[in-house]
């Protein structure tokens, strides 16, 4: 027998868990805001959710908690560009050579203008879209590169989002500075500035020949202009009152970040928040330093972990967190890298970035591109759940399309796959993909998965006809420490032809091409 008490506590709980879904179901009869928020290098094992001890993540975790944890999620690549690539446009990057390739600060636009993105798909479904962080996908054309001191175009704002503010390369790249919308953020036209990846410009110093002006040291290729005390790939001059400061970035960001949510909350809105958190050179904010165990690299994952925290209060406050979906996810398995020395590499490794698994970023063992991949729906997915299916970031813009239940037109996503069942809990959810590829820089080596089977092709680009292969079955063998190339040969041949006809498709979609 229970007492009156406590049968009218449980009455109560009940009444307040009832009129919770009741809002969730009324905030849900629209469509949802979406918030997809894309860490720089962050690893699998780097989120206390999965299994970090050295590192804090509460902001994170609470996604987690109150969503669902996957744990076969991938990059499609395991390096940052052909994985933005690869987001924005629901296509492999490694199908168009402009954006299968880490890219400089002076590169052209590597997405075709008329081709769909996730940001021109929501678009048309009635979202705000914006973009703040990191770009890394290249300003206008062959024939007509990129002029920073003039409008810059194109660039997001032609590929379907309505407001940006980005990095244009990545934080160890020029130029160092912000561009919103089409120009550069606080630009000095008496100033102008000049960017250079081959011969040296202007008369700034570099690290190579000042080492001594530097305040984290720095490997020979990073060792080029120096910006706010450190060295970085490439040459700039000019543009002084623009150039960003690294301890102030994720600040800079995350206030764009909110700012954007306030102002696009009265109708349904589409954020990309891609944090240059933790991508080198990890310089985080005084606030921050000597915050985890593990040096630098530990405290601008508490940064990272302070941004999101951010962005959900915002939510928070505006109301808008019970018909928000928010995604959190990497664009590459994590390292332990020495380019930069800020005085505590030593204590990096101490957080190991990617868990058990084997590689780092760049390589196409599961280190390189498995992913932490969280998400929260309220509503919708259930807290503290998880799923096994195993799908790509290349599938965001088929998830995100049916979570706005728009149906994604035949030209669109020829690689991208509605895995929104998974996120929700569908029993069904584990067959959505039984396939998927993967690339690490270029094309010349390629990734197969089918099941626990995964086929690595290496084709060497002197002689693309004499491939190598390692095979490894991922259940019997977490660690890929047994190549299984030579045992099993009828299941390389099975996984190579599949690869083969992928490649020779053109798309891997179910429904691509197909008009209604």
């Amino acid at each position: 027998m229970i007492t009156r008490a406590e049968f009218m506590q449980r009455a109560t709980s009940m009444a307040l868990a009832a009129a919770a879904m009741h809002r969730a179901s009324a905030a849900n009869a629209t469509p949802p805001n979406i918030v997809f928020i894309l860490a720089d290098d962050i690893g699998y094992g780097d989120l206390g959710c999965y299994g970090a001890t050295k590192v804090k993540t509460p902001n994170l975790d609470r996604i987690a908690r109150e969503g669902v944890k996957c744990a076969d999620a991938h990059s499609p690549a395991a390096v940052c560009t052909p994985t933005r690539y690869g987001f924005i446009t629901g296509q492999y990057a490694w199908r168009n050579p402009k954006g299968d390739r880490i890219l400089s600060g002076v590169a052209p636009l590597a997405v075709p203008t008329n081709m769909p993105t996730v940001a021109s798909v929501l678009k048309d479904a009635g979202y705000a879209t914006g973009i703040v962080g990191k770009w890394h996908l290249g300003f206008g054309t062959d024939e007509t590169p990129v002029d920073y001191n003039k409008d810059i175009a194109p660039g997001p704002l032609d590929l379907g989002f309505d407001y940006a503010f980005v990095i244009p390369a990545t934080g160890d790249r020029v130029p160092c500075v912000y561009v919103e919308n089409r120009r550069v953020v606080g630009l000095d036209p008496n100033d102008p500035i000049q960017v250079s990846y081959g011969a040296k410009v202007g008369d700034d110093p570099t690290g190579l020949e000042h080492p001594e002006l530097l305040k984290i040291k720095a490997d020979k290729s990073h060792s080029q202009t120096i910006v706010n005390g450190v060295s970085r790939i490439g040459y700039m001059s000019g543009g002084n009152a623009a150039r960003w400061v690294d301890e102030d970035m994720a600040d800079t960001i995350t206030a764009k970040a909110i700012s954007f949510i306030e102002r696009s909350k009265e109708k349904p809105f589409f954020l990309f928040f891609s944090t240059h958190d933790i991508h080198e050179p990890m310089v985080p904010n005084s606030r921050f330093r000597g915050t985890s165990e593990c040096g630098w690299r530990g405290d601008v994952i508490h940064q990272l972990d302070w941004s999101v925290g951010q962005v959900l209060d915002a939510l928070d406050k505006n109301g808008l967190a019970e018909n928000t979906l928010v995604i959190f996810s990497s664009d590459n398995g994590g390292a332990i890298k020495d380019t930069y020395d800020d005085g505590t590499n030593g204590l990096h490794a101490l957080q190991p970035p990617n868990g058990a698994l084997r590689g780092q970023k760049g390589d196409l063992c599961e280190g390189g591109h498995r992913v932490p991949f969280v998400a929260r729906w309220p509503g919708r997915i259930a807290p503290n759940s998880t799923s096994s299916a195993t799908f790509a970031l290349v599938d965001m813009m088929a998830t995100f399309s049916a979570a706005a239940e728009k149906s994604l037109a035949a030209n669109a996503g020829p690689d991208s796959f509605n895995v929104l069942p998974a996120l929700v809990g569908d029993a069904k959810a584990e067959a959505l993909r039984n396939h998927l590829v993967m690339q690490s820089n270029l094309s010349h080596t390629l990734a197969i998965r089918k099941g626990p089977w995964k086929l690595i092709v290496h084709r060497p680009p002197k002689s693309p006809d004499s491939p190598s292969f390692l095979l490894f079955n991922l259940d019997e063998d977490p660690a890929e420490s047994k190549d299984l190339s030579r045992k099993s040969p009828e299941k390389l041949k099975e996984l190579n032809a599949l690869l083969e006809s992928i490649i020779a498709r053109g798309h891997s979609r179910p429904g691509y091409g197909e008009v209604s």
